[in-house]
């Protein structure tokens, strides 16, 4: 395992938040960038943000990158006009041809999941990588919970639900608040959310990532221009204001 690595997920086409954290990530001179899924699907920067996380190591597939590639499936009705909006940004739209083929192409290689070293990196869970969420509470759910921890070697690291924090196989969820935002990785299984960057759902509005180095995990928090991704998606007719309205709340 590399000595020092961000790992950010859920960026959702926000292209202030993740130009924020991209610069947080740069001034702890951090090269090493590991993206969890969700590029894009409800915010307004779809290409943009592509062309960004081209830069990272590692990029998996999201369900909302999968949803723009084929068909959204159990999306509800404003999350499914914005991957078609979202679809049609990244086929015609303000685009050239060659720039849109090469996103495609990207979007169609990105891989379900990725493993190094006792380490594994997925969108939802272990054991779908692609749809499942892992809430807080499913620590209630110890059938749910053994289940998935049994696919796991050591430590997993997931996004999807965007609520950040560690779940031990013990069946505890740490909230980062809860340890000053750093965790040390020991011999009990876990599995860490790392947090969303463009659409924080914790009552947290800052951007929210994960820097590894070593055995320690940490959560960093990063302040970005919210109004102005507020104001281009109420300037989109084809996203919902409430996907604007949620980033001042984090919700």
């Amino acid at each position: 395992m590399a000595d020092k690595r961000a790992l950010i997920s859920d960026i959702h086409s926000n292209l202030e938040g993740l130009e924020a954290v991209l610069a947080d990530i740069a001034a702890q001179q951090i090269s090493e960038i590991y993206c969890l899924g969700d590029i894009i699907g409800y915010g307004p920067n779809p290409r943009e943000c592509i062309d960004l996380v081209m830069q990272c190591k590692i990029c998996l597939l999201g369900n909302h990158d999968q949803g723009a590639l084929f068909d959204p499936e159990g999306f509800n009705s404003g999350a499914e006009r914005a991957i078609f909006w979202t679809r049609d940004q990244l086929e015609s739209a303000g685009g050239n041809p060659r720039e849109n083929a090469r996103r495609w192409d990207f979007l169609g290689e990105l891989p379900r999941n990725h493993s190094e070293n006792g380490f594994l990196y997925v969108h939802g869970s272990a054991r779908n990588p692609l749809n499942e969420y892992v809430f807080p509470e499913d620590i209630y759910n110890q059938r749910k919970m053994e289940k998935i921890f049994a696919l796991i070697e050591q430590h997993c690291f997931q996004g999807h639900t965007h609520v950040p924090g560690v779940f031990t196989e013990g069946l505890r969820f740490i909230g980062p608040e809860e340890i000053d935002g750093a965790f040390e990785l020991g011999r009990e299984k876990t599995m860490t959310n790392v947090g969303s960057v463009g659409q924080p759902r914790d009552g947290d509005p800052r951007s929210c990532y994960v820097i590894v180095e070593g055995e320690t995990l940490r959560f960093r928090r990063v302040e970005y221009d919210v109004e102005k991704t507020v104001k281009k998606i109420y300037d989109t007719p084809e996203l919902d204001n409430f996907l604007g309205d949620r980033l001042r709340e984090g919700r």
